[in-house]
Order: structure tokens, then sequence, then C-alpha cells
């Protein structure tokens, strides 16, 4: 169980009305975790590494990586937070349109933690947010802030 503390998410998208979705749906849910966004592979690298005007970026709990991306894909960015000693304690879950067999053999194949399709229905996409909430929030146990193996 979480203790009642609220969690940094990092969502990693850049599609505009993807993201809006997600804020509402933390809404809608009653979600009280924090959710940050970046828009492309290397901010969200450098918010990870608390770089080129992060400095001060919570480290999250949970990242919520997109493939598709602009400068850097979804799949480099999970392939460097896997590889890096400070972040590989981090859940990564895969939240993409992408349903290619492929993508989701990479994916695991790079460690992430979870492969989600994004539902396009609005009310399945609250659902599945939701979900990953009650997941990675009430099930799974994570380490505790600045905790690292």
């Amino acid at each position: 169980m979480n203790e009642g503390r609220p969690i940094e998410v990092l969502l990693v998208e850049d599609d505009q009305g993807d993201i809006l979705l997600t804020k509402e749906a933390f809404d809608l849910n009653k979600v009280r975790n924090r959710l940050n966004v970046v828009n492309d592979g290397e901010q969200a690298m450098a918010y990870l590494r608390r770089e080129a005007g992060f400095a001060d970026a919570p480290r999250p709990d949970l990242i919520l990586l997109d493939l598709n991306l602009p400068r850097m894909s979804g799949m480099e960015v999970l392939s460097e937070v896997k590889a890096d000693a400070a972040l590989r304690t981090i859940p990564v879950v895969i939240l993409t349109t992408s349903e290619a067999e492929e993508d989701i053999l990479h994916s695991y194949r790079l460690h992430a933690n979870a492969y989600v399709s994004k539902p396009v229905d609005f009310e399945q996409f609250i659902r599945v947010v939701r979900q990953i909430d009650d997941f990675f929030v009430t099930v799974v146990k994570l380490p505790a802030p600045g905790q690292r193996l």
C-alpha cells in the first residue's frame, strides 16, 4: 500500500489531445497523484536527469511513456532509463496507440514494466488510467522517495 503519499507521475506525450485526456482521467478518477508532462524524448531525459531547466523536477515514481515521440523515440527513452542505474528502478508503463507485436516485444525486451494500448473511446481511456493508477499506487509497493538499488 502507498501509505497515502501521492506519487509523482511523468507523462511523456506529444499529442495535446492525449495529454488533456490523461489530465481529465486523473481529475475524474480523483487521482491525487501529481502529473508532470514533457512533450518529447529529449525533454524526458533532461527531466529525469534534472538538466536543461528541470533542475528542480521531482523524481517520478512512475513514467507513462508514449512510443511515438519527436526528437527521441519512446523506445530510446526506455532503453536509456533502464540502462541508467539511477533511473532503472522507476516503473515505466508504455501507453501508446501501437498494437504492433514487434513494439510490444521490443518494449518488454527493454524492461518496460507494462505495455498498454491507448483506447480511442474516452470512457475506456478513463478506465485504463484508473486501472494503471490503482495497480501502481494500491497494489504495487514502490521504493521510498530517494531510494535506489
